[in-house]
């Protein structure tokens, strides 16, 4: 091939590949600035478009809202010295006779190991008959017994004693050291004391939630409420369920950062600048500072405050717009809470694409060249 025509050839290869790049979208992490403002309900899309400000900030800035009803806390401790269904008592008489009713006649001396308080909250004690045990205290059933014996043995002498629990019992499972049923004993009739009984936690207190299962109402407090607010320690009731398990709550970073991923809250509240310090922070090569975006579903109330919108019904997605070039973009990012189910997303700086572009073009160059060298050689010219 002449020289002349190869120069034309090699024009007309490098004419098809700019008008392929034009043709054809360059690779990018996701949608530009200019076309996320495109989709603004200003634009007649379906999202607000909300520049972050202090004022921003503040209407937003809600923690998880866990904790006890007033009903839980307000439950009264159960009494250790009331007898429940359940209940195992130990009941020693003492009679002043040489013909005892319940003892021989060396030692006058009656005891009762393992007397069991029925269903129905009842014991049997021979001689004295069926008793109503549960809802009155040791003190209260010796008298009953004491009454009943009298009429047949002169001035007995009675104790009673509760040998294991109140008759009640909690489940305590998930991430703790020692799943398991326990009774609830004077030590442990509050909740944080249940969960020191079975060994204490297995995951990390920042993460950790306890769930109370009472009947069919569950409800929820942060492990590390229990010693920071003591109200929400609550006194525990027969047949509690107490779950213990991690945090399930995450948010999602994508676009021009050092790593992309889904990524579970590591502690109970976390800003905008934490989670991207938690994948590693901005790409220093691709991301453009003044387009972190935040995407999220905002119930009726906080949407209507942020965008002034009054005539908003139900939830509506709301795009935050975060500019750390600003200067204050740092601290209004610290102060931007994360919450559940967001979409952190960065875009790239606009030289990010020319520079993606000029790299296309000096590839489709260097090619071109190859194959002109390759012509040559096959054409020995």
């Amino acid at each position: 091939m002449k020289p002349s025509l190869f120069k034309m050839a090699t024009a007309v290869a490098l004419a098809s590949s700019l008008i392929g790049l034009t043709g054809c979208g360059l690779p990018r992490t996701g949608p530009t600035k200019s076309e996320i403002f495109a989709g603004s309900i200003q634009k007649e899309g379906d999202a607000y478009i909300i520049p972050v400000n202090r004022q921003v900030t503040d209407i937003i800035k809600t923690k998880p809202s866990l904790g006890f009803s007033q009903a839980f806390r307000d439950a009264r401790i159960l009494g250790s010295d009331v007898i429940n269904p359940d209940d195992t008592l130990g009941l020693s008489i003492w009679e002043n006779v040489d013909e005892a009713l319940l003892s021989n006649a060396a030692s006058n001396f009656t005891n009762l190991e393992q007397v069991q308080v029925d269903g129905a909250g009842y014991i049997f004690v021979p001689y004295a008959g069926r008793i109503k045990a549960s809802g009155n205290t040791p003190e209260q059933v010796r008298k009953i017994i004491t009454t009943k014996l009298q009429d047949q043995t002169p001035d007995p002498q009675v104790q009673i004693r509760r040998l294991e629990g109140d008759g009640s019992t909690v489940s305590i499972l998930g991430s703790v050291s020692a799943q398991g049923v326990y009774p609830i004993q004077r030590p442990t009739r509050n909740l944080s004391a249940m969960i020191a009984r079975a060994g204490g936690i297995a995951i990390l207190p920042e993460v950790a939630q306890i769930t109370v299962h009472r009947g069919s109402r569950p409800e929820q407090v942060w492990f590390q409420d229990l010693y920071q607010h003591p109200s929400m320690d609550i006194a525990l009731r027969n047949g509690d369920r107490i779950l213990v398990e991690a945090d399930t709550r995450s948010f999602t970073i994508l676009g021009a950062t050092q790593g992309q991923a889904r990524v579970k809250f590591p502690t109970q509240t976390i800003s905008a600048v934490e989670a991207l310090a938690l994948v590693g922070g901005l790409s220093s090569v691709a991301a453009d500072p003044k387009g972190v975006f935040v995407f999220r579903d905002e119930p009726q109330d906080i949407a209507r405050r942020v965008t002034g919108d009054q005539n908003i019904i139900g939830e509506q997605r709301v795009v935050y717009v975060l500019d750390l070039t600003q200067p204050n973009g740092l601290f209004t990012a610290r102060d931007f809470v994360v919450r559940d189910q967001d979409t952190v997303y960065v875009t790239e700086a606009p030289f990010t694409q020319w520079n993606k572009t000029i790299g296309a073009i000096t590839g489709t160059l260097g090619s071109a060249q190859a194959l002109a060298n390759s012509t040559q050689a096959i054409s020995g010219n």
